[in-house]
């Protein structure tokens, strides 16, 4: 048995992706899978901000891929939104503050469904949150889990959408966040009756030094006879290229939203 630690990639199917928008651009994705069996469930991961450092290479969705279809039997389906670069490439098109991004995740549900992949959760995180919110109500989406939601681009009526529909929402909120904290979170959550609002102690914005919390957390909702994930392995594991954020910029860790004026 070794030791999971920060930087160890467990094995897995991985293969290079193009997702295709409906408005015509490609954008690079990977989609993680287990290694000799059929996946129990799926995370389609939206990233944060990508004009302050989000990417589908962001440090909690890196993790996710490198160790969730090893531990859990979860495929993930990460990728780079418009204009976003990443050490996996660029997408085409050009950020569009969360309004042509609709394509985008329209583009990542669509590829799930064509490729026949089971129980098809939305994870998203900082800005992926409002993508999740505002387009994640597609047929076969089964709920969205929310890391460090802002709610800075959903709308009061987007938001109250998610209470007429059967489907879980999740969010956790760090105790120290930015933008968000619980007890607010709570109170704008309301709007949506059966959403989860889970409060992480000493968590921040970030979640620098909690992934394996949130992997955690995340695990237990889409895959719960998986969960609590197992902290060593038994198998093969070789050690993951994280070299091009080893100076641990705000890249590496996911982006942040501009300061709440």
């Amino acid at each position: 048995m070794s030791v999971i630690r920060s930087s160890s990639r467990l094995p897995a199917k991985r293969e290079a992706i193009t997702l295709t928008t409906a408005d015509g651009f490609d954008l690079v994705g990977e989609l993680a899978l287990p290694a000799d069996s059929e996946p129990e469930a799926t995370l389609i991961l939206l990233h944060p901000l990508p004009t302050h450092g989000g990417m589908m290479d962001s440090h909690v969705y890196r993790k996710a891929a490198w160790r969730l279809p090893a531990l859990a039997n979860i495929a993930v389906l990460r990728f780079n939104t418009r204009g976003t670069e990443s050490q996996q490439g660029k997408s085409e098109g050009e950020f569009d503050d969360a309004v042509a991004e609709r394509f985008d995740v329209a583009a990542a549900v669509e590829f799930a469904e064509f490729r026949d992949l089971p129980n098809v959760w939305i994870v998203g995180w900082s800005f992926g949150t409002d993508l999740a919110l505002k387009y994640g109500r597609e047929p076969g989406v089964e709920g969205v889990i929310l890391l460090s939601p802002p709610l800075r681009y959903t709308t009061e009526d987007e938001l109250r959408a998610w209470a007429e529909e059967d489907r879980s929402v999740v969010a956790l909120i760090p105790e120290h966040d930015d933008y968000l904290q619980p007890p607010e979170a709570k109170e704008r959550f309301a709007a949506v009756p059966h959403a989860e609002v889970v409060p992480v102690d000493n968590g921040k914005h970030l979640w620098v030094g909690q992934a394996e919390t949130v992997l955690d957390e995340i695990v237990a909702r889409v895959a719960p006879r998986r969960s609590p994930l197992p902290t060593t392995w038994d198998g093969p594991m070789e050690k993951g290229d994280t070299s091009a954020y080893k100076n641990q910029t705000v890249a590496a860790y996911g982006g942040f939203l501009p300061k709440p004026e």
